[in-house]
């Protein structure tokens, strides 16, 4: 009967641990000395996320700011590698400002699941994957395990307003 009551007990503690370890993803900005916006309203007849279930999906985002501008030119010609990548972190940033506008709390996301990465490129470019990691390493920074997710990423011969990243994802919410 001890050990019952034992086992019962760490149970419940083991509980209680996984719990209070609970990442507060808001908190979680700050430390990364991200700060997200206002998004942008859609630049055409679409909105940015429809909800279908348990999935948001999110339009095409490209690396916008806070101000309205937005990162633009083309990866092998007008930007290094390191500046893509620097431009797809930014979209990550766009898309975290459309999620917590959209959800109201970013601690609603479960888990990142799909995304479509978009290169503005020279037709000789070949990295996409390290422009497109820009927003991988993003997601991972903020979610942990929840923002690793499935990925394509792509060149364009050319992208919206000449935006250097355009990013679509597919996220499981509560």
């Amino acid at each position: 009967m001890k050990r019952v009551a034992l086992l019962l007990a760490l149970v419940i503690l083991s509980f209680t641990t996984f719990a209070q370890q609970k990442t507060d993803f808001d908190k979680k900005l700050k430390e990364l000395g991200i700060e997200i916006f206002t998004p942008s309203k859609p630049m055409a007849n679409y909105v940015k996320a429809v909800r279908v279930g348990n999935l948001l999906y999110l339009s095409g985002h490209g690396p916008g700011k806070a101000d309205g501008s937005n990162i633009t030119g083309k990866v092998g010609a007008d930007m290094t590698t390191e500046q893509g990548y620097e431009a797809a972190k930014q979209t990550g940033i766009s898309i975290l400002s459309t999620l917590k506008a959209e959800l109201g709390d970013l601690n609603k996301v479960k888990r990142i699941v799909k995304v479509l990465g978009m290169v503005n490129c020279t037709e000789t470019f070949a990295d996409q994957p390290k422009v497109i990691n820009g927003f991988s390493d993003l997601m991972v920074a903020v979610f942990g395990e929840k923002g690793k997710h499935a990925r394509s990423a792509v060149g364009m011969n050319s992208l919206p307003s000449n935006i250097a990243v355009e990013i679509e994802i597919i996220v499981e919410v509560q």
